[in-house]
């Protein structure tokens, strides 16, 4: 399910719209929609959390919701660059809706410093994300 399409698009949020993807930034916690076909590479890594410094500072406390509601393929790489220049995100949740997406889950904690925690539901990761703060 999409942000969109749920009732917690009522919630307050920023909604940033960039070629790659949709990205709603609320008060605590970021969810990502990426496009279908996109490869999340390095440079729309950096694009994505130079606009997340600006809307949130540069805490440590932030939680991103990676929503996969489209097939998209990933840098691995992206993200331990992402740890080392940033160290915005204290933890990931990611939205898997299929067994592929379970798998692709599985390699991800490979490369991430970070907890990452698996959902099934957008509304299990939102109300994970909301007890966090």
């Amino acid at each position: 399910m999409k942000i969109e399409d749920s009732i917690h698009i009522n919630l307050e949020h920023e909604e940033i719209i960039l070629p790659f993807g949709k990205f709603y930034f609320f008060k605590n916690f970021a969810v990502s929609e990426l496009k279908e076909g996109v490869h999340f590479d390095w440079n729309k890594v950096k694009i994505l959390a130079d606009i997340m410094v600006n809307h949130y500072g540069a805490i440590n406390n932030l939680t991103y919701i990676s929503n996969r509601v489209n097939s998209y393929s990933i840098e691995p790489q992206s993200w331990l660059k992402f740890d080392k220049k940033y160290q915005l995100i204290k933890r990931t949740g990611i939205i898997a809706y299929d067994n592929k997406g379970g798998i692709s889950v599985v390699l991800e904690r490979l490369f991430s410093k970070g907890n990452i925690k698996k959902f099934r539901s957008l509304k299990k990761a939102i109300e994970w994300a909301l007890l966090q703060d």
